[in-house]
């Protein structure tokens, strides 16, 4: 009941009203709504966006396979550099192919400015291959393991899954990889084993993803055979090393492709956002006109 019958409350604070500061009415309420902002997922379109984290996980897992190869000497490194080359030449083509070449005009960038950067880069980093060898020789391989670990698990972390995040940071995730690629390339025989290893780095981290991104945006049921084929052929290469480390990767995949989306579906239903007049206020208003 209100403390000044005669009057009705008022919600300014311009204008002395006989209430209390604390004071509200029975019309407080009348404007709760709950989870205004709330988002209603389907599991499938859920679980197709998980492939994002699929892939880059087979990408980290196809990297150190192929370093595991390379440093047992069952894996030259001339072969690796000719799968690379092959591979990287029909993903070049297949990127173009997707959209009809429309990235491509919409950038301005034409093929022989591609050719002349992976020149480029090509050429320095074999010419700088044998101090990339000799770098961490003052360092102990277990360090270099444990920095190339920390560096590869936040190349996951900070990798542009698509999410609008603060935390997202596409040059710093690409930047920890190739770091990591680099420590466990000066741990290979030579210089050359050196150059391959940071080549195909760059290739699986670099170029990989956005040749994914593509597929993803023009092609998604092409998108969802990749992502398969790619944790198919990273498991199978797993297996040849550990098969119990292949299980628990295969299980991992299961549970963020399958289990996680039907956990976050679930969840979904127990959320109770309250919104009300207890707000903060929002000035929705254009003011850059102020600004000028």
């Amino acid at each position: 009941m209100d403390p000044a019958p005669g009057r009705r409350w008022q919600k300014v604070l311009y204008e002395r009203q006989p209430f209390p500061d604390n004071y509200v009415d029975q019309r407080f309420l009348e404007e709760l709504r709950k989870n205004v902002h709330a988002r209603q997922y389907r599991y499938r379109a859920v679980v197709f966006q998980s492939g994002a984290v699929v892939q880059q996980l087979c990408s980290v897992c196809v990297f150190v396979v192929t370093w595991w190869y390379m440093d047992a000497g069952m894996l030259s490194p001339q072969g690796l550099f000719g799968v690379a080359l092959v591979s990287s030449l029909l993903g070049y083509v297949f990127f173009d192919t997707v959209d009809g070449g429309a990235g491509r005009r919409e950038s301005g960038r034409t093929r022989w400015a591609d050719l002349k950067s992976t020149v480029v880069f090509a050429a320095f980093t074999y010419g700088f291959s044998p101090v990339l060898k000799t770098l961490t020789e003052s360092i102990s391989t277990d360090t270099i393991y444990a920095m190339s670990a920390f560096m590869l698990l936040g190349h996951l972390i900070f990798f542009d899954y698509g999410a609008n995040a603060a935390i997202v940071s596409s040059t710093l995730s690409l930047n920890m990889a190739i770091f990591a690629s680099v420590c466990l390339a000066s741990r290979l025989p030579r210089s050359l084993h050196a150059f391959v290893m940071v080549t195909f780095a760059m290739q699986i981290f670099a170029l990989w993803p956005m040749l994914q991104k593509k597929l993803k945006a023009q092609t998604p049921r092409c998108y969802v055979g990749v992502t398969v084929l790619f944790a198919l052929a990273a498991l199978v290469g797993l297996a040849t090393i550990s098969s119990v480390g292949a299980v628990l990767f295969a299980s991992l995949l299961l549970a963020i492709s399958c289990l996680c989306p039907y956990c976050l579906i679930r969840l979904q239903l127990l959320k109770d956002n309250i919104h009300g007049p207890w707000d903060e206020a929002e000035i929705k208003e254009d003011l850059s006109r102020f600004l000028m």
